[in-house]
């Protein structure tokens, strides 16, 4: 396990080191004009002389390859630069708002994973079922559709028509400090709509792995000998059928992180979501980089953890072959 995750980190090495130039790349080559995002209105008002003296002191005028160069020597050393639209350090933008999209992508792929399991288990058990064809046909429904129509559908119901839950923010409008009761309340949408954009793909999965499962030898064998119905899908059927989905934990990693971006800025949840927004706009070259850098560090990650399930649950796969 150790050697594959070292290599796994060796690997990672190239990948980021070419993400980063490729950000820089893209960034340089973008119409906005990241000085006239930093002056913000101030911009309209000033000569050609101040925007060119405010153009030296950014460097934007400099080679992307130089300006990647000279943050990647800095980020070696622990400083990830400065924002130049948020006016901070570009590690504290990202430690300021990392914990809230922590949060929400945690829970929402915690219930997405346990309430997919559940209904594709409850589909496999009886296939061709009545309850069969409702998640299946739930599951390709929601699947089709997109991560904000979900979103909008949701603070329509629930939160303007019911009034049961916040359209948005973090806390409550009148207060003035953040309490564990008024986040829980307001991390109910948001983290609902994106376990709903990731649930389908669990639950297929589940029923697929699961159905395949139950008709094999050993759980015939299982069932021949007495065992219970419940012995038989949650003892045999189950564990065999789990281990699709333990690779497409991985898989998924990509698309909780879109969907998450998508979800905070619908909801306004103070996550990175209007941080690289920001970022991409005004050219923020620093920050992009650092919020790229970070997705894709998540990405590998994810990948890295589906493989070591895979071969602690499947006793047929051997880390050395990996």
């Amino acid at each position: 396990m150790a050697r594959l995750a070292g290599r796994r980190a060796l690997f990672a090495v190239p990948v980021l080191l070419v993400v980063t130039f490729g950000v820089f790349a893209i960034a340089a080559a973008s119409p906005f004009d990241p000085v006239r995002a930093y002056a913000g209105t101030a911009a309209l008002g000033a000569d050609q002389e101040t925007l060119d003296r405010l153009r030296d002191n950014l460097g934007v005028d400099e080679h992307f390859a130089v300006r990647w160069w000279r943050w990647l020597t800095s980020a070696l050393g622990g400083d990830l630069g400065q924002s130049s639209v948020l006016r901070q350090p570009v590690a504290q933008v990202i430690g300021e708002r990392l914990v809230w999209s922590t949060l929400l992508c945690a829970v929402a792929f915690v219930v997405a994973v346990l309430v997919g399991t559940l209904l594709g288990l409850l589909a496999a058990r009886r296939p061709g079922s009545w309850l069969d064809r409702i998640v299946t046909s739930l599951a390709y429904t929601l699947e089709a559709a997109p991560v904000f129509w979900i979103a909008l559908l949701v603070i329509w119901l629930f939160a303007l028509q019911l009034g049961v839950f916040p359209a948005g923010g973090l806390t409550d409008t009148a207060s003035e400090q953040v309490t564990p009761g008024q986040v829980a309340s307001h991390l109910v949408l948001p983290a609902g709509v994106l376990a709903i954009s990731q649930l389908p793909w669990f639950a297929l999965y589940v029923r697929q792995g699961v159905g395949d499962a139950l008709a094999e030898d050993p759980v015939r064998g299982a069932r021949a000998r007495g065992s219970s119905e419940r012995t038989v899908l949650l003892g045999h059927a189950l564990r065999s059928g789990m281990l699709p989905v333990l690779t497409l934990i991985g898989s998924r990693v990509p698309e909780l992180i879109t969907g998450a971006l998508l979800v905070e800025s619908i909801f306004s949840w103070p996550g990175i979501a209007a941080a690289t927004v920001e970022a991409a706009t005004a050219v923020d070259f620093p920050l992009l980089a650092a919020l790229t850098t970070l997705a894709t560090a998540a990405v590998l990650v994810g990948n890295l953890l589906a493989d070591l399930l895979y071969g602690l649950f499947d006793p047929r796969v051997k880390f050395s072959d990996m």
